[in-house]
Parts: C-alpha cells; structure tokens; sequence
C-alpha cells in the first residue's frame, strides 16, 4: 500500500485515478504550513502539489518513505530538485496537461495588449466613451519572436502564424529542420531583440534563463515591441522592464508570472504605464485543472506500479513504448553492476559501459544508471535508484564512460563493463537470449554462460580434472544444491572461471573447504536476489 499526500487542491477526476487504484490511499491536507508539513510527511509514499506548497529540502529529509514527488503542471520552482535527488525521490511533472490553456493565455494578453482591452474597458466603466485614447495595432504582417520552443511555443507560434504574423524564434535544443516544420525561422536571440515587434518566452527558469532579457536586451529592441511573459517570473527582469516602459523606450508588455507570487504592492510593473498584469491564469481553465490532475496521478500509478516513468525531472526518460524492450536489459544492466562490485569489492574508480548492437538503439543512459546502481549498493546502507546513482557517483568523484560499439562479439546484443576499483579491475559481457533470457557471457575475458541471480558461488581455478566433482562433494556434504553450473578457460590447462547457481546460501566452512582444493585459487560467494 502507498500512502500519497495532497497538499494543494486537485482535480477529483485526477484524485479518482489513485483512489479507484487498490494500492493506494489518499489523504488531502491543503494550506499546511512548512512545520505541518515536515511533521506529517514521513508517513507518506508520495507528495503531490501544485504550486503553492513547496516541497523543500527539510520536508524531504523528512520524508523517509518518499518515492515520488509529483507537481500537477510544468514549473518546479517550489520543489527541491537537489535534495530531491541525492534521496533517490523521483520528481515529476506534467509539460504537456496546460499546454492548451497556457498557449491560449499568451495570445489572449498579445491581443489584449495589443487592443488597449484593459484599460478601454475600465474607461467605459467609469462611464467614459473615450475611443481615441484607446487606438491598437493590429497583429497581421507584424514579426513576433518566440524563445522557447517547447510544447507551449510550439502552438503560440501555430496561433501566430494564423494571424498572419511572420514567426521566428530560438531554442538551442530544437534543430533548423524541425523549427521549419513547425513555421518557425530560426534566429539568433539578438536577431529576435533587434527585429521583433512582439517577444515572448517559453523557457524553463534556470540559471541560464532568469534575467535573460535585462536592460542590455531591452536597449536593443525597437521602442514599438511588446513583450509577453506566460513562462517564469525572472526570466524577464522586472525592474528592468518596468523602468522601460516609464522611458516609453519600448510600447508594451503583458505578464502573467512574477519573481514572487503573489507580488508585492511595490512591485514596479502593477504601476508602469502599458502594461497588463494578470494574476499566472496561465494554467487556470477547468480543462487544463482537470488534465494535470489526472497526468500526475497516472503517472504515480505507472511508476510505483512498475509500468514506466514519464515526465521526470531527475531520471533519464524511458519511453513507455520501448520499456517492454528495455526491461530485460535494464534488469542485466543493475545484475551486471552487482556482480562486478562484489568480484572486485574496492572503492569504485571509473566505470566504462559498452553498448553493442540493437541495444545501443535504446535510452543507454537508463541502462548506464542500472548498472549504477548495482555497482553502489553493496557500498551504501541507504536507498539507491536510477535517480541517485549518477549524483553519487559524482559525488565520489567515480568517472563514467558510455560508448557504443558495433563489435557484438558474435552476439545478437551486448553490454560490456569495465569496473576500475581500488581493489583491481573487473571485465563483464553480458546479453539477453530470446525476450527476457539474461546472460553473463563473460568474466575478464573468459567464455561463461551464468545465469545473474540467487546465490552464486565464483571459482578461479586451475583447468584441471577432479575440480568441480570436489566442488560438488563439498556442497553436497553441506546440503546445498547446484541448480547451474558453467565454466570457462582460455588455453587448455590454464586458468579456468568456473560459476555456480546454488540454492542456499553457502556457510563460510564450505567456502573454506573449497578454497583448501588444490587447483582452486579463489573461491567468493555472491549474491544476486
């Protein structure tokens, strides 16, 4: 059973998807204050809010049980991405349930800007008939200039371009040819400063983006444009815009979001002239409220049940389509990463991983992270997942290598990782035969076909007659049963591998008694469940 907590209101069609759902309870508890929250959260599984609870690093600390924070709707301002992450806590959003509501808010304040709508109405309502202190511009054969070119700025500029408005725009993650394809010419963001007669953004705020148009850009625009910002508060500088728009050295702006919310009376822009402030409707329709609730709860469901993670901040995505694919080699990635740290039980220094064949055609950076995490969980007492392996490895300053290959080494697929230790180096191949059928097919360079799983038992020894028959007689001696055997060498009397299946755990005297064979030069009992 998963406990989920509610801490900001949701949509009962998006809370029905979690409470129809027979592992989950759901409890709501809206306006708790920080105290109350960090107090109540460590009896919870999940945290969901939207943008008025903030999820900080003290309430995540608290959280021991916390698996999953989920944001219904896009910006993750109020969650501790951080400290979200270095617990293994999964954070999600939902980019694409407001999408709609968010495009249509930018062009209502572009046409209501552009109109003189607010302040025409409120004229008319002080009982004035003043039509030509109130004259517009209208928006065909006019340039607008979008930044960001994600969901949202993806259909403003659709809408845009119905108006008959010529649409440019910048997004360093978004090629020319799929710029184009969506009536889009690329720019420079000092082509779009200095030609637009429209601006709006739809980025992220992130380090990069806050301030990004300050009054260096604002100096290079036209003194006619007009800015529009439905995306974050900050990525417009506020003071500067406001002081702008006092000089008249540019004709307009329409902003729905702000550095603090709700803003202060003295912020500069509820008072600068032309400008019209909304209170972030961005997302506010029924339908939008509705679609994020109902995206975040699925969500949850799919990752707690283990049918996939979408939409997550801190973990690298996975298709849902491909994650039937993946699943198998995701499995052999974590099992392969458990085996090399316990052949080679030293610090972890470096870590290489090769993906050959179709495998490299899937998400290698979730396969990556697997392999992580098994590679770490004999060297820490608390949780580790996909969403935290990646910072601590770099937290211990462990080297991450991921390549792709076309050398399959005669097999349909393979992963193949090098683990670098204080303890020495470990080499593993590994594959999976048929759908689900996962292999080790070899161990520093020798021939194997293991089974990664239960308890296994690692043998080094000499490639000679009467081994594995004293092997056997050791285990059988000690009641503990061989359910797989396989063996490999190089050169014919040389050093062998030898890998056993076992179904009991091995007590430390049989061990002792096999390493006392002759031929055998290392014995280590492993453990894979």
């Amino acid at each position: 059973m998963f406990k989920v907590l509610v801490a900001d209101k949701m949509a009962e069609e998006g809370l029905k998807v979690l409470r129809d759902h027979a592992l989950f309870e759901v409890d709501v508890k809206l306006k708790l204050s920080p105290e109350e929250l960090v107090a109540c959260i460590a009896d919870y599984d999940v945290l969901l809010v939207r943008s008025d609870t903030k999820a900080t690093a003290a309430v995540i600390e608290a959280g021991k049980k916390l698996k999953v924070i989920g944001r219904a709707g896009v910006g993750l301002d109020n969650v501790d991405l951080d400290a979200a992450t270095r617990r293994g806590i999964i954070v999600m959003n939902t980019p694409g349930g407001n999408t709609i509501a968010t495009a249509e808010q930018t062009m209502t304040l572009i046409l209501g800007l552009s109109r003189c709508l607010v302040p025409a109405a409120s004229s008319l309502a002080e009982g004035k008939w003043d039509r030509s202190s109130f004259k517009g511009t209208e928006l065909y054969g006019k340039t607008i200039g979008i930044i960001g070119l994600g969901r949202i700025g993806t259909e403003v500029a659709k809408r845009c371009a119905s108006f008959g408005m010529t649409v440019i725009g910048n997004d360093p993650y978004i090629d020319e040819e799929r710029a184009k394809r969506i009536g889009v010419t690329p720019a420079t963001l000092e082509a779009i400063y200095q030609t637009a007669d429209y601006i709006t953004v739809h980025t992220p705020k992130t380090a990069e983006t806050l301030n990004l148009i300050g009054e260096k850009e604002l100096a290079m625009m036209k003194k006619s444009v007009r800015l529009i910002n439905c995306a974050r508060g900050g990525i417009i500088n506020e003071e500067a815009l406001a002081k702008a728009l006092q000089e008249g050295k540019v004709a307009g702006a329409a902003v729905d979001v702000y550095t603090k919310e709700p803003p202060e009376p003295t912020n500069p822009l509820l008072k600068a002239p032309n400008c019209l402030c909304a209170p972030h409707l961005g997302a506010s329709t029924t339908e939008a409220q509705v679609n994020v609730a109902i995206e975040v709860c699925e969500q949850v469901v799919d990752a707690l049940t283990g049918k996939g993670v979408r939409n997550a901040a801190n973990i690298p995505y996975v298709d849902p389509d491909l994650l039937e694919t993946m699943t198998p080699y995701l499995r052999l990635a974590e099992k392969m990463g458990l085996l090399a740290s316990q052949i080679k039980r030293g610090a972890p220094q470096k870590i290489t991983a090769t993906f050959s064949g179709p495998v490299a055609d899937l998400e290698v950076k979730s396969l990556t992270s697997a392999i992580m995490v098994g590679i770490f969980q004999p060297h820490l007492e608390y949780s580790i997942n996909m969403v935290n392996a990646p910072v601590i490895a770099k937290e211990r300053g462990v080297q991450i290598t991921e390549q792709k290959s076309t050398d399959t080494r005669d097999y349909a697929d393979l992963i193949q990782l090098t683990l670098c230790t204080s303890d020495g180096d470990v080499s593993l191949d590994g594959t999976v035969f048929a759908k689900n059928d996962a292999r080790i097919v070899r161990i520093d360079g020798y021939h194997v076909d293991a089974r990664p799983y239960g308890q296994m038992v690692l043998l080094r020894n000499k490639d000679l007659p009467g081994v594995i028959g004293s092997v056997g007689a050791i285990l059988g001696k000690h009641n503990i049963n061989i359910s797989d055997m396989t063996l490999g060498r190089i050169d014919r009397g040389g050093e062998a591998v030898t890998v056993l299946n076992v179904d009991e755990v091995v007590p430390e005297e049989a061990l002792k008694d096999i390493g006392k064979i002759p031929s055998v030069l290392k014995v280590q009992q492993l453990r894979l469940s």
